[in-house]
């Protein structure tokens, strides 16, 4: 998502935890004609987060786009198949929940913060899009915590919609989200395939539910990201798009 962005003309901050996966892509946007720097923080520190933001505007002077995309679940708080939910350690789930919930609304107050500041009355603009999961709407199997997190990721999204909307930032503030459906990623593919790359018990039942017959391609969610940060969807705000090749769509039957 970052490079197509950068591909569409977006001046890119790569905002990470790991410094040096930061680096690689910011070069690698950059060595493709991008404009890109690194910048290493936890989106659950707001004092890095700050930081990050003024980095960002002593390089570029403003901020237009903001992406969420710092997500994920942690092996405490799956349940497993033979597991009693009963049993689910809290501190894990409230791990999952602040990482999710609290790592989206953190960035937003501070990215936003720049995005509404020195602005007139009606006159800020602004583009926040939040990353979601086909979890939000169905609940899936094993992941609770990630499942209510990014539930509540969705309500989020539509409520901050409506309050840039009505406080006095005006319209031009607006928030949506993406909610992808099965797309391969470093926390899922042990989940998903075999090690000989055939697909799991749970790879074949989400294959089998979607419509499309495989997993997306990371490329896939460019196209939604550009529309959604562009003139074009100018009068769009509190939605909630999926990119699922049919997933939320098919009853099953």
């Amino acid at each position: 998502m970052a490079r197509g962005l950068a591909r569409a003309g977006a001046r890119i901050g790569v905002l990470g935890r790991r410094e040096e996966r930061a680096r690689e892509l910011a070069e690698k946007i950059t060595e493709e004609g991008g404009d890109a720097i690194p910048l290493s923080a936890d989106v659950l520190e707001k004092d890095q987060l700050e930081a990050a933001r003024r980095a960002t505007l002593e390089r570029w002077g403003r901020i237009d786009i903001l992406v969420n995309a710092a997500g994920g679940n942690i092996p405490a708080a799956t349940v497993e198949e033979g597991a009693k939910v009963l049993a689910l350690p809290v501190e894990a789930f409230r791990e999952v929940l602040d990482l999710n919930l609290l790592g989206t609304l953190l960035p937003i107050q501070v990215f936003g913060e720049a995005m509404t500041n020195g602005a007139r009355l009606q006159e800020a603009e602004g583009c926040v899009v939040n990353v979601s999961s086909m979890a939000a709407q169905k609940p899936l199997t094993k992941v609770a915590g990630y499942s209510a997190a990014k539930a509540a990721v969705e309500n989020l999204t539509r409520w901050l919609a409506v309050e840039f909307a009505h406080n006095k930032y005006g319209a031009g503030i607006r928030v949506n989200a993406i909610a992808p459906g099965f797309f391969l990623g470093e926390q899922n593919r042990a989940m998903l395939l075999n090690e000989d790359g055939s697909l799991t018990e749970r790879g074949e039942k989400i294959i089998g539910h979607t419509p499309a017959g495989r997993f997306g391609e990371p490329e896939e969610l460019v196209g939604t990201l550009i529309w959604l940060c562009s003139p074009a969807a100018k009068f769009v705000t509190g939605i909630v798009v999926p990119v699922d090749g049919g997933f939320s769509a098919f009853s099953g039957v």
